[in-house]
């Protein structure tokens, strides 16, 4: 294979563990901030949070969808691949978990900064959003395991 191959693979590697890594490590210390129910550290955490998915999750979605058709194209893969199809229908899957989550985040960051200046506990609002920002990871987090799956085995699908 060409040396330009192994570097965009190299690049599509690391895209996609900055992905998965970024998101677990975000919903780990999102999790863990919401337990302790402390207005001043859920609004700390949640602000380095947003600024985390910003610098790395973002960009990595952006580089992404580069890298794959590079590397397709440079490899010789169509992307009518049923693997590939999968693959990229899965990642729209994700972004639709994934934008909205970022947007509750930065409102979960708000409303715990609000009421940490307030001296005040956390109104129902917040544990009603910070239930959907939960409930969104599901789909997005096994979606992205499925991409994993289908970008390591490339079985045949149709």
């Amino acid at each position: 294979m060409p040396e330009g191959v192994d570097v965009l693979r190299l690049l599509h590697v690391v895209g996609a563990t900055v992905l998965f890594g970024t998101g677990a490590g975000i919903a780990f210390f999102m999790v863990m901030a919401h337990r302790t129910k402390n207005p001043a550290l859920i609004a700390h955490v949640a602000g380095t949070v947003v600024v985390a998915d910003t610098l790395f999750t973002a960009t990595a979605v952006v580089l992404q969808p580069v890298t794959g058709y590079l590397l397709a194209r440079e490899i010789g893969w169509s992307l009518t691949e049923g693997w590939i199809v999968l693959s990229l229908l899965l990642y729209v899957l994700t972004g639709l978990f994934w934008l909205p989550v970022v947007a509750i985040q930065l409102r979960l960051r708000d409303i715990a900064r609000a009421a940490a200046a307030n001296g005040e506990a956390l109104p129902p609002a917040y544990f009603r959003l910070y239930r959907v920002w939960f409930l969104c990871g599901f789909p997005a987090f096994f979606a992205v395991i499925g991409i994993l799956w289908l970008m390591l085995g490339k079985p045949t699908l149709f």
